[in-house]
């Protein structure tokens, strides 16, 4: 998947929770509808079969509970996406990463075989299964990890064992920390803790630009990996560096010119906006310009950042840029030169808070917006509940109101022709969800702490808040599809200002 990952450490964040947020993005002409559901214990299967590589996975006998987005479609798999589970541990998967061919050629990836010919027949070919990959991820570590170091070990062993298909970089988080991981070749991995006190930008594209090797062999305090990458990297001649201070990017990433349309203007937009006076962005001599290959990977912000700063950053479209594609105004020759974070395939945007010093029944928030990001609003469930609301959660293919993820496809392709003529229905909306969202948070968090109120006894509290946000979600995004419809058919090419007569 193409996605847009950001990680904030708890010292970066404004309510010192720790914050991870990704876009999931849908390939160049698909659309994948996502719904928001929880996993119960009970229902957790007890050997994952993949659909994409046929792999087989006996998994533990303990499962969490957990909340998922997986695919609304039956077909190609769970890709269960993001999620929180009882244990307020958190996890997204995944951010698709490049590499390179000597990572490669000496640690291929694990691609499924498909059977050749007839069984008894002399060229006969048995079906080899792949590895594991994005569709798989979450359903087979979230429910069986109690940190965000444990899901890092964890998916780490799985790799080791069974390889992947793809390359990936994954985050895990609870209160105190968060972990990213990234896959090299078919076994190995790296992984990294985000400093607290910084925010990280992941734009589909190896990211770690430092690693600690003797750290990450001996105590993990900020570094892991897999147990032979000292070795691997010695005998394939990876490490580029001229000094012995191994550079991941050089070693395992990819400098493509590819990634300088695709992948660096999105790290480089997304560091202007959390750091504007930090450095400068523009011209041929600036300090950090949108095809530059070393934008850092972990910064400090200027200031300390909000749920709404992740959500504007991941709709952005380079605005303020030349860049913008709905620029209507003074040289046009770049707009829409650089892939927009905010894309009209967003399948959904999930930001797990996991907040520190608070009880557990409400410790963990995950925020969901669906559809084109530009065109639509977020909002906040709690995770600890038995069930969530029909109106994220009973996505179907079928294009209906009845559905966030659908009315804001609809809405989207309504406005976005019409951007000018709608931006400001889409920002009252935004602002009006977004109010309504943080109301019904403060609201309930007041009333499970001033009572004192366990889990069990926080369930139907919860549920009731949720209930309620998506009522009115669902209120206010039918009426912006009334105003938006309204406007996209004044706009028609066969209008006419003459009415009968």
């Amino acid at each position: 998947m193409a996605c847009t990952t950001i990680l904030v450490g708890k010292n970066a964040s404004f309510d010192g929770s720790t914050l991870v947020a990704r876009n999931e993005d849908s390939g160049s002409g698909s659309y994948s509808p996502k719904k928001f559901v929880l996993i119960k214990s009970e229902d957790q299967v007890k050997v994952y079969k993949a659909v994409i590589s046929k792999v087989e996975i006996p998994l533990p006998s303990n499962p969490l509970t957990y909340t998922a987005m997986p695919e609304a479609v039956a077909g190609q798999g769970i890709w269960g996406a993001c999620g929180v589970n009882s244990k307020n541990v958190a996890m997204t998967a995944t951010e698709t990463i490049t590499s390179n061919e000597r990572v490669l050629g000496a640690d291929p990836l694990v691609v499924y075989q498909k059977p050749v010919g007839k069984k008894g027949d002399k060229d006969f070919k048995e079906e080899v299964p792949g590895g594991i990959g994005e569709e798989d991820l979450v359903s087979i570590v979230l429910p069986y990890i109690n940190s965000a170091r444990e899901g890092v070990l964890r998916l780490g062993s799985l790799l080791e064992e069974y390889g992947t298909y793809e390359k990936n970089g994954i985050a895990f988080q609870d209160e105190n920390e968060i972990w990213w991981l990234e896959t090299i070749g078919g076994h190995h991995w790296i992984a990294r803790r985000v400093p607290d006190d910084s925010y990280v930008i992941m734009p589909n594209q190896l990211g770690l630009d430092t690693f600690d090797l003797e750290d990450a062999l001996g105590k993990g305090e900020n570094y892991l990996c897999s147990a032979d990458l000292k070795v691997f990297i010695e005998k394939h001649n990876l490490d580029l560096s001229l000094d012995g201070n191994i550079n991941p990017r050089d070693a395992f990433g990819s400098h493509s010119d590819a990634d300088h349309v695709y992948n660096t203007p999105r790290a480089w937009i997304l560091q202007r906006y959390f750091n504007p006076r930090s450095n400068t962005y523009d011209g041929i001599d600036a300090d950090l310009r949108p095809d530059d290959d070393d934008l850092p990977w972990a910064r400090v912000p200027e200031r300390k950042i909000t749920v709404e700063d992740i959500k504007y950053a991941l709709s952005h479209h380079f605005q303020g840029t030349p860049y913008d594609p709905y620029k209507n105004h003074g040289d046009k020759s770049v707009a829409g030169a650089f892939r927009p974070i905010g894309i009209n395939r967003n399948n959904f945007l999930g930001l797990t808070q996991i907040r520190k010093d608070m009880p557990e029944p409400i410790k963990a928030i995950e925020w969901l917006a669906l559809g084109s990001n530009v065109f639509n609003t977020m909002v906040p469930f709690y995770v600890n509940i038995t069930d969530t609301p029909a109106y994220l959660r009973d996505t179907t293919g079928k294009v209906t109101t009845e559905s966030f993820y659908w009315i804001n496809r609809i809405i989207a392709a309504l406005a976005d022709p019409h951007f000018a003529d709608t931006a400001n229905l889409i920002e009252r909306y935004q602002e009006k969800v977004g109010s309504f969202g943080w109301e019904m948070i403060y609201k309930t968090d007041e009333k499970v702490i001033k009572e004192n109120l366990s889990r069990e006894a926080s369930v139907k509290v919860l549920e009731e808040a949720n209930q309620e946000i998506a009522d009115f979600l669902k209120e206010e995004s039918q009426d912006l599809l009334d105003q938006v419809l309204y406007v996209a058919s004044n706009k028609m090419k066969n209008s006419f200002s003459r009415s009968d007569a």
